[in-house]
C-alpha cells in the first residue's frame, strides 16, 4: 500500500492560509473576529495571501497517478519557484526580525503564527518542486538518486522543526498538531523508501515477507550499541544526600517530606529517589542509551536540534547553533574516534541543555512518564516569596543530553524540580537558599542573570583549567571564602531521581554520556508560607 503523502495536507494548509489573510483584509470583518495574523500589517497579509493561492492552485493540476508521473505528463501549475521561494524566504525574515523586538515571553503571537505558516507553505513549496513524491509513487530509489532524496527531506524536515524552535508552532488551526502530523507523514513514507530499496529483487514467498517487515517494525535493541560509559573525571562525594527509593517515598509521604523540613528556613532538602523511572519505556523496551534507538525517533536523526556550544552558558565564547540530531551525536557525543578528555581540555563541547525536546518529538516523549511527584503542592520559596511563579498547569519538561564534561553552572530555578538521570552518570552540588554567600551575577549585557552564581565551582575545585590573571593572594583569598561555604553533593546513577527545591543553588557536571530530564512544577504558592497538608480540607 502506497505511504500517505502530505501533499492533501499542504492544500489544504494552503486554502486554509489564504483565506484567513482574505478575513484579515475584509474591511466589512467584524474586527472582533478577525484571525490572529491580523497584527502583522495589511503589507504583510498580502504578501502571504499570494504566495498561499499560489500554492494552493497546484491542485488543479495534481497526477491522476503513477502512470502520469511516470510517463512526466504530470507538471505542477506553473509558477516561478524562483521567486515563490524568495517570497517566503522574505516572509520568514521580517516575522524573525519582530522576534528580536520583544522578550520572547511578551513577543505578540501574530509573528510566531506567521513564522509558523509561512514555514507550513514553505515544506508545501518544497514537497511540490522536489522530487520526493515522484520518487514515493514511481518507485523509490531505483528511479531516483538517494542522497539527493535525503537533502530534500532534510531541508522539509528542517523548515517545520525551525517553526517548532523558534516560534513555538504558533496556530490553533494548524500549529503544532498540524507539524507533528506532517512529519509523521514524511517519516512514513520515507522508511516506506528506505524499506522498498532493501526487499529482496524478484518472487518472495508470502511468509518471509511478512516475517521480513515484522523484522523491520520491531527491531531488538538489546543487540544494538550502547552510548560509552567512560568517566575522563570523577569528582569525589563529600557530602552525600540522603538517598530513598520509591516504595518509601510515595505521593503521601513526599508531600509530608515537603511539608514538614527538619528546618523550617531552610525548607525541604534535596533527595535522590532510586527506582522512580524502572518502568520508563526509555530504560527498558525503548532504550535511550543506544543511538540506534534515538536515531530511529528522531526522523534517522534528520530532526533539527538547539545546541549549546562550550563549557558553560558564562564562558567567553559560548554560543548557540541548530543542528540535526544525527549531527549533535556523530559530531559531540558520540564521535567515531572520542578525543580524550580531562578538566583541563580545551575539546568544543556540545550540549543539548534545558531543551523542550519531548514537547517538539512526541515519538521520545512516549517513552517516559510524568512521576507522580509532580502532582504534589510544595511549598513556596523559603527565603524570598517575590520569588514564586504562577501555578503551572502541568510540569515542564526539559531535557538535556551531551558528552562528558557537560556543565551547568551554578544556579537556582523558579520552580521546584525533579532530575531524572536516564542514561549515564552526573555530579550535582547544591548549597541552601539561606546562604548568603553566593555571589549573584546580576544583570550581564541586557540580560537578568540574578539566578546564577559568579563562583565556578570546576575551577575553585581544580577541576577546570582557570583563565585570567589574577593575583596568587586573591585567589587565596577567593578559595578560602569558598570552601567555607556548605554544600551537599551526589552523583546520580542512571535510573536515579534528584528531588532539588525551589531556591536551591545547584551546579551539574556530566561525568560521561549523559541524558537526562528535569521537571519543573510548583503549588501556586503566593505568600511564602509554609503550610501542613494534613490541616486542609
Amino acid at each position: 500500500m502506497m505511504a500517505q503523502i502530505p501533499l492533501g495536507r499542504c492544500i489544504r494548509a494552503a486554502r486554509e492560509i489564504a483565506h484567513e489573510c482574505n478575513d484579515v483584509l475584509n474591511p466589512t470583518a467584524d474586527p472582533a473576529l478577525r484571525p490572529c495574523l491580523a497584527g502583522c500589517g495589511e503589507a504583510l497579509i498580502r504578501l502571504l495571501e499570494r504566495q498561499a493561492l499560489k500554492l494552493e492552485n497546484s491542485r488543479n493540476t495534481r497526477p491522476s497517478g503513477a502512470d502520469e508521473y511516470a510517463s512526466g505528463a504530470f507538471k505542477p501549475a506553473p509558477v516561478n519557484k524562483e521567486l515563490l521561494g524568495q517570497r517566503l524566504e522574505d516572509i520568514l525574515s521580517m516575522a524573525y526580525s519582530k522576534f528580536y523586538s520583544y522578550p520572547y515571553e511578551n513577543l505578540p503571537v501574530c509573528w510566531r503564527q506567521l513564522y509558523t505558516d509561512a514555514s507550513i507553505l514553505k515544506f508545501y513549496f518544497l514537497l511540490l518542486t522536489g522530487s520526493f513524491v515522484r520518487a514515493v509513487i514511481t518507485g523509490g530509489f531505483r528511479l531516483h538518486d538517494k542522497q539527493k532524496l535525503e537533502e530534500e527531506v532534510a531541508a522539509m524536515v528542517k523548515v517545520l522543526d525551525m517553526a517548532i524552535i523558534l516560534a513555538g508552532a504558533a496556530g490553533e488551526k494548524r500549529g503544532r498538531k498540524w507539524i507533528n502530523e506532517a512529519i509523521d507523514e514524511l517519516h512514513t513514507c520515507w522508511t516506506k523508501l528506505c524499506e522498498d530499496e532493501n526487499a529482496p529483487v524478484g518472487w518472495e514467498s508470502e511468509r518471509s515477507r511478512h516475517q521480513r517487515k515484522k523484522t523491520k517494525r520491531t527491531p531488538v535493541w538489546e543487540d544494538a550499541l550502547s552510548f560509552s560509559t567512560h568517566e575522563p573525571f570523577t569528582p569525589p562525594v563529600q557530602n552525600p544526600i540522603r538517598r530513598t527509593t520509591r516504595d518509601q517515598m510515595f505521593l503521601e509521604a513526599f508531600q509530608t517530606y515537603m511539608d514538614r523540613p527538619v528546618d523550617p528556613s531552610v525548607g525541604p532538602q534535596p533527595l535522590i529517589i532510586t527506582g522512580l523511572i524502572s518502568d520508563w519505556p526509555a530504560v527498558t523496551t525503548n532504550p535511550w542509551n543506544k543511538p540506534s534507538y534515538l536515531l530511529s525517533r528522531t526522523f534517522s536523526g534528520m530532526r533539527l536540534v538547539p545546541v549549546e556550544i562550550g563549557r558553560s552558558y558564562v564562558d567567553e565564547g559560548w554560543g548557540q547553533k541548530l543542528i540535526p540530531f544525527r549531527e549533535l551525536l556523530s559530531i559531540y557525543i558520540d564521535p567515531p574516534q572520542p578525543a580524550p578528555l580531562s578538566p583541563s581540555t580545551n575539546t568544543t563541547v556540545g550540549y543539548l541543555a534545558q531543551h523542550p525536546l519531548l514537547t517538539q518529538l512526541p515519538s521520545l516523549r512516549a517513552d517516559i512518564l510524568i512521576p507522580d511527584l509532580c502532582y504534589t503542592s510544595p511549598p513556596g520559596h523559603p527565603t524570598d516569596p517575590s520569588q514564586n511563579q504562577p501555578e503551572l498547569d502541568e510540569p515542564k519538561l526539559n531535557a538535556w543530553f551531551g558528552p562528558p564534561v557537560t556543565i551547568t553552572p551554578l544556579h537556582t530555578d523558579p520552580y521546584h524540580n525533579l532530575l531524572v538521570q536516564v542514561v549515564g552518570r552526573k555530579y550535582v552540588r547544591l548549597y541552601p537558599p539561606t546562604e548568603g554567600r553566593m555571589r549573584p551575577r546580576g544583570r550581564e549585557g541586557g540580560v537578568e542573570m540574578g539566578n546564577t552564581s559568579l563562583w565556578d565551582v570546576g575551577v575553585e575545585e581544580g577541576w577546570d583549567k582557570e583563565d585570567g590573571d589574577e593575583e596568587e593572594e586573591d585567589k587565596e583569598r577567593r578559595k578560602k571564602e569558598f570552601n567555607e561555604i556548605p554544600f551537599v553533593d551526589c552523583i546520580l546513577e542512571p535510573g536515579d531521581t534528584l528531588y532539588i527545591p525551589i531556591g536551591w543553588w545547584h551546579y551539574v557536571r556530566g561525568l560521561s554520556v549523559s541524558f537526562s530530564v528535569s521537571f519543573w512544577w510548583n503549588g501556586g504558592v503566593d505568600d511564602g508560607e509554609w503550610r501542613d497538608s494534613s490541616l486542609s480540607s
